[in-house]
């Protein structure tokens, strides 16, 4: 098996350059870059990953905490995390939390255990133990999708713009990378209030996720926007998975006075309410007007197509990874989260008529008309 010393002998250079274009510690000119590359090729050399981490504490591996792996959401995070990994010559390891606090708990300590350099987590409803282990051994990490800025108190001190304050030990940082969810979800509300209904649904997610709370404000703005009164009722949580979203639905459904159009609030639970819908034989939009937060690859194949919020998914993965390989390179910056803008995905689920462009992204959320559902209700 060929050596570092080989690839030095072949290429002409020095051992310290070898390690240094393949390690990226120090800038090396472009020919000799290239030299050393070229030979790496023609000897088929493989770095010796294990004793390169023990000379420098570095594994140049990330450990990746998400639950609902088989959710296309996280899937293509999961896509955008393991691109930026392998770009930057990191791995991946990854484990499925299932938004259980207690096995949240086992499963990033087990990665912290396989010594990866950092973590990138989509925290559960309830991370108060989980940012009390990553604050006590000081592991990097970025918290992804979710996030906890005044969620947590408490814990080692108390969390306050993703810090955790730890009054011997100064601030463990933890940076955090999200999708805007309030000003979108307000925009279905609206774009569905300008449609005529007056009796909007939200099927909510998970109590105590942020993404929950936050596009349950959503919600609530666009009714404010939309001169609507907002009504307890109306909102039922569907706990972020399709079962729970056909049970919230059903609920909605048996209102006194139900409501004429539904927003759902991931794509999970677009699937229940949609079957819920189905088997009282409901359609959309016809009986009930949808719009969901989520888009996903099938949701232009409906009958109606969907009306949808879309996420920058693999984007935020890999916006993630490039966060958390800046938090490893100066460890203590501020910390910071980013958020990224998403996109009214305009099809017919709505009620509007079909413009025939398949999915195209709208940068209205106003119809040219109103419609028949001004004064109608579903029974």
């Amino acid at each position: 098996m060929p050596t570092m010393a080989d690839v030095a002998r072949s290429a002409g250079v020095s051992v310290a350059t070898v390690s240094h274009v393949l390690n990226g510690t120090r800038p090396v000119l472009p020919h000799t870059r290239q030299a050393v590359l070229d030979a790496v090729d023609e000897l088929g050399y493989t770095p010796n990953t294990l004793a390169r981490s023990l000379v420098t504490s570095r594994t140049r591996s990330i450990g990746l905490a998400v639950s609902a792996i088989s959710n296309p959401y996280f899937t293509e995070i999961l896509q955008g995390v393991e691109a930026g990994a392998l770009e930057h010559g990191y791995s991946l390891l990854i484990a499925d939390p299932h938004d259980d606090p207690d096995h949240e708990c086992k499963v990033v300590q087990l990665l912290h255990e396989r010594r990866v350099d950092g973590m990138i987590v989509a925290p559960s409803a309830d991370p108060r133990e989980l940012v009390s282990y990553l604050g006590r051994h000081r592991v990097p990490t970025v918290f992804l999708d979710r996030v906890i800025d005044g969620v947590i108190e408490g814990v080692v001190g108390g969390v306050v713009g993703g810090v955790v304050e730890d009054p011997a030990d100064g601030p463990q940082h933890f940076d955090q990378v999200c999708a805007e969810n309030t000003g979108p979800t307000a925009r279905l509300v609206t774009h569905l209030a300008g449609l005529g209904h007056r009796r909007i649904g939200l099927v909510a997610g998970l109590p105590g996720l942020s993404t929950t709370a936050e596009r349950i404000t959503g919600y609530r703005h666009g009714l404010t926007t939309a001169r609507l009164p907002y009504d307890d009722d109306l909102v039922v949580h569907g706990d972020s998975e399709s079962a729970g979203a056909e049970r919230a639905t059903a609920t909605l459904l048996s209102l006194a006075e139900p409501p004429t159009a539904l927003v759902t609030a991931n794509n999970a639970m677009t699937i229940g309410t949609l079957r819920a819908l189905r088997d009282r034989g409901l359609s959309v939009p016809d009986d009930l007007a949808l719009c969901c937060f989520d888009d996903f690859a099938w949701a232009d194949l409906f009958s109606p197509r969907l009306t949808a919020i879309a996420q920058p998914s693999r984007e935020i993965g890999a916006q993630a990874v490039r966060v958390l390989l800046e938090r490893l390179a100066a460890p203590d910056r501020p910390a910071r989260t980013v958020r990224l803008d998403c996109t009214f995905v305009h099809r017919t689920s709505c009620g509007c008529p079909d413009s025939g462009e398949r999915g195209r992204p709208s940068q209205s959320s106003q119809p040219s008309q109103p419609s028949q559902f001004e004064k109608g209700n579903v029974s």
